[in-house]
């Protein structure tokens, strides 16, 4: 049985506890459609992120495979140097976005176009690279993007559904078992108070018979 609250049983009470009852029993049905709509988030949000990351992974590769290339044609030392001074391949904005009260950021990735760079002994793959890093650079950002987002959202639909257990497992049978005893009380107190009426009246009764 629930352990129920430690409040008088008296009607006031009852009403108040009823109310509040009502109440908490509104909030856990609101908790548990958001319990149920930020689940649907995270499975679509987890299908992005499993798709993003396959997609990053090949673009990375490609992009490590004409990085491998750059670096065998042209050497670590002028390979360094040609990419010192390059300018910004990306502008990336982050804003926040809000769902469902869960806060997460919102990545707007513009690319840049690439200058080229005028020296003699640089190799045509050095472009190539250049421009494999750059889309790598870019599902990157989206992968970040999704994962954050995900992580989130997985954090509140579980803090979401600690609080529908809280609520269903544990105060509302708690105020359940309240509003029992006390109309339970209260009833017992009626029966008492009808019985010794009761009794008052049997007894004016043989007073008047004896009289």
């Amino acid at each position: 049985m629930s352990r129920r609250l430690k409040i008088s049983p008296t009607k006031s009470a009852l009403l108040q506890t009823k109310r509040q009852l009502v109440f908490l029993q509104q909030g856990h049905d609101l908790l548990e459609r958001k319990r149920e709509l930020l689940t649907r988030l995270v499975y679509e949000h987890l299908a992005e992120y499993r798709r993003l990351r396959n997609e990053t992974r090949e673009k990375l590769a490609e992009a490590y495979h004409w990085l491998a290339i750059c670096q065998m044609r042209m050497g670590g030392r002028r390979l360094r140097q040609a990419a010192t001074g390059l300018q910004p391949a990306l502008k990336v904005r982050i804003l926040p976005r809000s769902n469902l009260g869960v806060e997460y950021p919102s990545v707007q990735v513009e690319t840049c176009p690439l200058k080229p760079v005028g020296l003699m002994w640089t190799d045509s793959s050095f472009d190539e690279t250049r421009l494999k890093l750059q889309e790598a650079a870019v599902m990157l950002a989206r992968l970040a993007e999704s994962e954050t987002s995900l992580w989130r959202l997985l954090k509140e639909q579980r803090k979401t559904q600690k609080r529908v257990n809280a609520l269903k497992y544990n105060i509302i049978p708690r105020y359940q078992a309240t509003v029992r005893f006390i109309q339970g009380s209260l009833e017992e107190d009626e029966r008492n108070t009808l019985f010794q009426i009761k009794q008052l009246h049997a007894q004016r009764e043989d007073a008047n018979h004896t009289v």
